[in-house]
């Protein structure tokens, strides 16, 4: 028996992630460090997340960087669109896994630090140390 296609959607190839992105992400080969999510035309899409090429792919292996649209429901996607509309808010991916066999994406929703703020981080981190090598000196002397 001959089956005809009659339709073809072409964009859903690009838009969700290929077999090759799969098989890179269960080996571990992506970074969502840089990445955020922004939502565009009623979707949400994920920006500057890297899933590196597979390496047993072939000429149809997949763009490393490209947008890759998130499948939300309507009402979280307007949540967080309205929310990202208040200044200084940006969709962030947290962490990447499997679930029933399925990609999933958990997201946050931040607020960016002012430069204050990094340096009020830094300096604190920075003191946390020099105490915890001072405390791990002074156990180090022994008393007579």
């Amino acid at each position: 028996m001959k089956v005809k296609t009659v339709s073809l959607n072409r964009k859903a190839y690009h838009d969700y992630l290929t077999g090759t992105e799969v098989k890179s992400i269960r080996a571990g080969r992506v970074n969502i460090r840089d990445g955020y999510a922004r939502p565009e035309e009623g979707e949400l899409w994920l920006y500057n997340t890297h899933i590196a090429r597979y390496e047993g792919g072939n000429r149809y292996n997949h763009e490393p960087t490209r947008p890759r649209k998130l499948l939300l429901h309507r009402r979280q996607i307007n949540d967080l669109s309205a929310k990202v509309m208040q200044k200084g808010f940006t969709i962030v991916p947290l962490k990447l896994y499997f679930k029933n066999g399925n990609a999933k994406v958990e997201l946050g929703l931040a607020r960016g630090k002012k430069l204050y703020d990094k340096r009020q981080s830094i300096a604190r981190r920075e003191s946390e140390r020099e105490m915890e090598r001072t405390m791990k000196f002074a156990k180090g002397l022994k008393y007579r």
